[in-house]
Order: structure tokens, then sequence, then C-alpha cells
């Protein structure tokens, strides 16, 4: 079988365990994915079978969609909630819905960020996050991503939440935009949900869950 199935991973799957459940329903031993997703996130993960897998590599260079919250008030080692708490404020207040829209411009177009070390970014041909359980000191480059779309959907004040849509390139770390927005707001903040809703032309209407 070749050819490509559009995966609506749940959340506390990593992307091999959901290669791993495609093998077995398939009974292929060639499978590959596009754009790894982190076992706390849910959404699109293309999963290619068979001489689909070679291309791959094309599907991870597609542009991609997310819809996240975030929690300010607080920060995390992994930048989302399943980490360690790194860094609290005594009385956190969000900004106004003005604010916060003009902080979020400055985020929309080219932007520098940098990646989160618990991710799957090799260092040294290992995993960024592998060598951080290990103990080890990981400084992971910065790097030029580009925001096509960033939109603020809600505000809850008083839970010191907001949740917004993201149009963004290949590379760009969710949890990194997360906290960014949080320190331009004068805020810790953590990436408290993410959904992606698209990678290239594959999009949730017409995902599976395994």
């Amino acid at each position: 079988m070749d050819g490509f199935i559009n995966v609506l991973k749940p959340t506390g799957m990593s992307s091999h365990d959901v290669v791993d459940a495609v093998r077995r329903i398939f009974h292929q031993k060639r499978v590959g994915h596009a754009g790894t997703l982190d076992p706390a996130a849910a959404g699109i993960l293309p999963i290619a079978l068979g001489r689909a897998a070679r291309l791959v590599e094309y599907l991870e260079g597609a542009d991609k969609s997310y819809r996240a919250e975030i929690a300010f008030g607080y920060a995390t080692d992994t930048g989302d909630v399943y980490g360690e708490v790194t860094e609290c404020a005594e009385h956190p207040v969000l900004p106004s819905a003005e604010a916060i829209e003009a902080v979020l411009a400055h985020f929309r177009g080219c932007i520098t960020q940098r990646p989160p070390v618990y991710s799957a970014i090799k260092v040294g041909g290992k995993r960024a996050a592998d060598l951080v359980r290990q103990g080890r000191t990981v400084e992971i480059p910065t790097r030029t991503v580009t925001i096509h779309r960033l939109e603020l959907l809600h505000i809850d004040a008083e839970r010191r939440r907001i949740r917004i849509d993201v149009d963004c390139s290949k590379g760009t770390y969710i949890r990194s935009l997360c906290a960014d927005i949080g320190a331009a707001l004068h805020l810790p903040a953590t990436m408290r949900f993410l959904l992606r809703s698209r990678v290239g032309a594959f999009t949730l209407a017409d995902a599976y869950t395994p």
C-alpha cells in the first residue's frame, strides 16, 4: 500500500506511537510521518505508507496551522503544563485586550525565536530533550520563522488565559511563541493547550483517529 493517511493524533500519544499503530493496522513496514507533534498536543499528523514515505521531507516543509491556549502567571521548563514550574508571578494581572493585540502585532511576519530545549531537535546527533533529561546543558540557537497569521480568539481575564490561532512556517515552535508573547507582556507564560489544525493540504475536516 502506498499513499498518505491524514491522522488526527490524540493527546497522550507520541508521533512514533502513531506510526507504530499504523504499521500494525496495515501490516506495513515502511511508514513515516511529516512534522513531529508532541505527545501533549493533538492534531494533524500526516502518515506516509510505502513509496509515499520518500515524499515526507517535502511535506515537512509545508506551512502549518495551530490553535493554542496561553496561561499567564507561571512558566515551566518544558514550556507547557506538563513541565516543572520555574517561575511564578506573585500578583499577575492580564493586560487589556488592546494591549494584548498590540503585542501580538509584533509577532506577525518574520520573527526570531529560540526552540525549547525539551524538543526533538538534534544536538550532536541526539535529541535535545534526551540530553536535558540526562542532566546535560543544551544550547539551541535561535532561528527565523514566519508567522503568516496570528489571531486573538478569546480572553479569559479572570483565569489569565488567552486563545490564539496561528498560521506559520516550518520550524515554528508554538511553545516558544507563547513564552515570547508572555515576555512581551511582562508575564511568565505557559502553553496550556495545542491543536494542530493543518499541515499543508491536510486538515481536520478529513482526518482519522488511530
